[in-house]
């Protein structure tokens, strides 16, 4: 496996937020004034904060004029085949043609069925899925339409319109058949981050080529587009980093893994600027220098075939034993352990929950730095207390409180920001799943609650300081203080849970 030579393209992944419609049709323009080749939107025509999807992306597309348009993806059990080909092809004539067609076979039926949609099993969705594209691409050629499905019929329709270009249409798949189909019938291929870890990418995307030559396709006729999220900052992690870090981590899934469409999940301003002018341009530099380059000189790099079965077990965060206060709020080293062998090695599509683990907590150490960084500047006399005390409130391990949820929350927010309490059993599964993890469970959830405690501390020392008008030296040493105290609990606790449960989360991923 291998770079496809597409050419590179990069999009945004926003929120219709029903509050926030100004806010999604600004970003929407300033993606395209940036540059920007695409801007997705999510469909949950069951969840109550969000817009109507094709509605919104009908009023993005009046109010842009080159950015392409696709709903990341459309949830089809609610969106009828002849219906959705219709909004698409018209949408498309009012656009130019400029519409795209992420599919998805359905999740949330609880949801789903409470909108009226029908509930099927996995086997009747992906019957459905096929049936669906059979049927809107007869409605897109035109003509009169017959067609007879198990789950969907037209009888003598007279479709139209024909849209402006051939739509493309993409696929959300991860499992096995849904990897066929997408290799038999689609034009794009769009995991995400959260259910496709880039560990997991080369052995879904041999499978996905495999099903495409077997259905006699070339594997480049089916567009790799990854969903990302991540945060720029200096973490390790995929997508974690510098926009440098973030470029390099990019072009190689492109030249090793043949992706050729990134599009970045966020409602940040300043995350699209930074995506659009730092990231892109650099990917974009690093793919055509590399494919500049003579075959036999080109840079070794691992292909799909001959990447391990089993690799190495995702790597601990290393607690380097250092601390900066003199209080202690538990005895480390009473906390329980369980057996994990030395040389553990797990299948690549095992390790994205275990990287994911380390990811979240990369996130987190980084925002510790950032506490200590506003510390320091009000020590400084550089910042004032109040804004102080309202970033270190904003930030996702205060939001979190280092309840029980802490991490699922984390883990809900970045992959899609709609999951609920079903992502909230990662502890309840792994007492499930490993019986003798229950002492380390215990332990962390105890933890949880000391750094929460120790969060709580810091907020009373700034309200404190508030009162002294910012001037007391004994206040400023008191925050620095539980500061200390707060880097202490936090990174033992995290490289404590890191080594616990990276083998755990292999073994049985998050639920």
């Amino acid at each position: 496996m291998s770079d496809f030579g597409h050419e590179l393209e990069f999009g945004v992944f926003l929120t219709p937020e029903a509050d926030a419609i100004g806010r999604v049709s600004e970003q929407a323009l300033l993606a395209e004034v940036l540059g920007l080749d695409l801007v997705t939107l999510q469909d949950h025509p069951y969840q109550q904060r969000y817009a109507d999807t094709w509605t919104l992306l009908s009023v993005l597309g009046a109010r842009t004029s080159t950015i392409k348009l696709a709903p990341n993806v459309t949830s089809l059990p609610l969106r009828p085949p002849v219906v959705l080909a219709k909004s698409a092809a018209t949408l498309d004539l009012v656009t130019g043609g400029r519409v795209e067609l992420g599919l998805g076979a359905g999740a949330f039926w609880d949801a789903i069925e409470a909108a009226g949609g029908v509930r099927r099993t996995p086997k009747e969705s992906v019957d459905a899925l096929v049936e669906a594209i059979g049927l809107m691409r007869e409605f897109w050629a035109g003509g009169t339409v017959r067609f007879t499905g198990e789950h969907y019929r037209a009888t003598g329709l007279r479709a139209g319109p024909v849209p402006a270009h051939r739509i493309p249409v993409w696929i959300g798949a991860y499992g096995p058949r849904m990897i066929r189909v997408t290799g038999e019938l689609a034009d794009g291929w769009v995991p995400s981050m959260g259910y496709a870890e880039p560990s997991a990418l080369p052995e879904l995307s041999l499978r996905l080529d495999e099903a495409a030559v077997a259905a006699g396709r070339s594997p480049e006729a089916v567009r790799r587009i990854y969903n990302v999220f991540g945060r720029f900052g200096t973490g390790s992690g995929f997508l974690q980093g510098t926009p440098r870090d973030w470029a390099e981590q990019l072009a190689g899934l492109t030249l090793d893994t043949g992706f050729g469409t990134y599009i970045l999940g966020t409602d940040d301003a300043d995350a699209i600027r930074r995506f659009a002018e730092e990231v892109a341009p650099a990917v974009r530099d690093l793919v055509a220098a590399e494919r500049a380059r003579p075959t036999d000189e080109r840079e070794a790099r691992p292909t799909a075939a001959g990447t391990p079965q089993d690799l190495p077990m995702v790597r601990p965060t290393a607690d380097l034993g250092e601390r900066l206060s003199d209080e202690r709020r538990w005895d480390e080293p009473s906390r329980p352990t369980h057996e994990e062998p030395a040389d553990a090695t797990y299948p690549a599509v095992q390790q994205p929950a275990s990287q994911h683990l380390v990811d979240i907590h990369d996130g987190l150490r980084a925002e510790l730095e950032q506490v200590r960084d506003i510390v320091a500047q009000v020590r400084r006399g550089q910042l004032g207390v109040g804004p102080a005390r309202s970033a270190v409130n904003t930030m996702t391990m205060r939001q979190n409180n280092w309840t029980l949820g802490a991490y699922c929350e984390s883990y809900c927010r970045i992959v899609t920001g709609h999951h609920t309490l079903e992502d909230r059993a990662v502890f309840p599964h792994l007492r499930r799943s490993e019986l003798g993890l229950g002492p380390v469970l215990d332990r962390l959830e105890e933890e949880h609650e000391v750094i929460a405690e120790v969060l709580d501390e810091l907020d009373r020392a700034l309200v404190a300081l508030v009162g002294s008008d910012g001037t007391d030296d004994g206040a400023l040493d008191v925050l620095q203080q539980k500061v200390d105290l707060l880097t202490d609990t936090l990174l033992s606790h995290l490289a404590y849970e890191e080594r616990e449960l990276i083998g755990p989360l292999a073994r049985h991923g998050f639920n």
